[in-house]
């Protein structure tokens, strides 16, 4: 299987982890020599509910004995596409009403861009430096690491970046300008926090040029910071609002939602301005709406900030420099890259499954499902702990 693995399916890196699975229940992911790995990671952020919840899986199967896919997206009323927007709704403050499916985060971010380019007449989009909004064309354009995207120009023209955080940067903002687009929390750079009420004054700033505020939520969404959306936490509303990952308790999904005046924007002139054929898939959002029922009928969302809590004691180590993050979307830094490699490989071989951030080298990805338990979080922090301490004790690391 692993020769197979190398030689038949395209690899994104050099370097794979190559683990073969066997299966996954809960908070672990097993192999195939059955040894179980507690994970910290959850399929990036993806997976909130952990591994087979019970009411994810029945509700696949209840859908599984009625229809899969049998339309392109947005022609005929399937119950649990139609549920799931509705349910959605209910849970965003106004104008936040009407939600167009998608089968992921990135190409629920190329939607939010062509709407904000449709409702405004205008090109300019504005992102930040050290941004990830996804890999696709329109999504890489307002990615903000020129490492990862100068192989693959010309990109979308008329993107510029701002630093997050930099409230004079925010002068870039004009009336040529149809959308700013950030991570409420930056994912890729380091799960970097908004301070200083800088979300409100990118929101004031935007109001001030007609300009668009499109928040991607791919990462804290679903109740991953203690608030259904991250945005929840820093007192703004977007004009337009991107999910995925965590929205579909482990099946691909993604979704933007804005206004219904603007949606309307996507209807006609022209018709199909927006278009996919999967999106709304009636299995994936028979998934997503038990996944949305039971975080939001739960105290799982209360409980997060909890177990953040936790993490904040149990991770103190010389080799911590400091843990970023809100809730369950947690990142520690170390004192270099060589140090978070060597963390997350040794974790790995001990059970205990840890991941990187995509653009700051010295940072270890910690986003368990939203469902982990008080124990697992003590055993997964007592593996980390001791593998730091054999680190600390091997001296041509540091």
């Amino acid at each position: 299987m692993k020769k197979d693995f190398f030689t038949y399916q395209a690899q994104t890196t050099p370097h794979p982890l190559a683990m073969e699975i066997s299966h996954a229940e809960g908070s672990y992911i097993y192999d195939k020599d059955g040894k179980k790995h507690l994970d910290f990671v959850a399929g990036v952020s993806a997976c909130s509910l952990g591994h087979k919840h019970p009411k994810v899986v029945q509700a696949i199967k209840d859908q599984l004995d009625k229809y899969l896919h049998v339309m392109v997206y947005g022609e005929y009323i399937q119950k649990p596409a139609v549920e799931l927007t509705k349910l959605l709704a209910s849970y965003l403050p106004d104008p936040l009403e009407k939600t167009y499916l998608t089968n992921s985060g990135t190409e629920a971010i190329e939607g939010s861009l062509k709407l904000a380019r449709r409702v405004t007449g205008r090109s300019q989009i504005i992102s930040a430096k050290l941004a990830y909004h996804g890999n696709t064309m329109g999504s890489m354009s307002v990615m903000g690491y020129e490492e990862r995207k100068q192989a693959f120009r010309p990109l979308i023209p008329d993107v510029h970046f701002i630093a997050f955080n930099n409230e004079k940067d925010l002068e870039q903002i004009t009336d040529k300008t149809a959308a700013v687009i950030l991570e409420t929390i930056q994912g890729g750079a380091g799960f970097i926090e908004p301070k200083n009420q800088y979300l409100q004054k990118v929101r004031e700033r935007c109001n001030q040029d007609g300009a668009l505020l499109v928040l991607d939520e791919i990462q804290p969404g679903f109740g991953r910071t203690g608030a259904l959306f991250g945005f929840q936490n820093y007192n703004i509303i977007p004009d337009i609002l991107v999910m995925g990952k965590g929205m579909g308790g482990g099946l691909p999904i993604g979704a933007f939602t804005a206004s219904s005046e603007m949606m309307k924007q996507l209807q006609d002139n022209p018709k199909l301005g927006h278009i996919t054929t999967f999106g709304g898939n009636p299995v994936i959002a028979a998934a997503a709406l038990a996944t949305l029922k039971e975080i939001t009928n739960s105290d799982l969302m209360s409980e997060t900030l909890v177990k953040e809590k936790l993490f904040r004691s149990l991770l103190i180590h010389p080799l911590i420099k400091e843990i970023r993050g809100l809730g369950l979307m947690l990142a520690f830094i170390t004192p270099s890259a060589e140090i978070t490699n060597k963390i997350i490989l040794m974790c790995q071989e001990k059970g205990l499954i840890l991941f990187w951030l995509l653009f700051e080298p010295t940072a270890v990805r910690i986003t368990p499902p939203l469902t982990i338990s008080l124990e697992e979080i003590k055993e997964g922090c007592r593996i980390l702990l001791d593998v730091l301490d054999q680190i600390q004790d091997d001296k041509k690391l540091l």
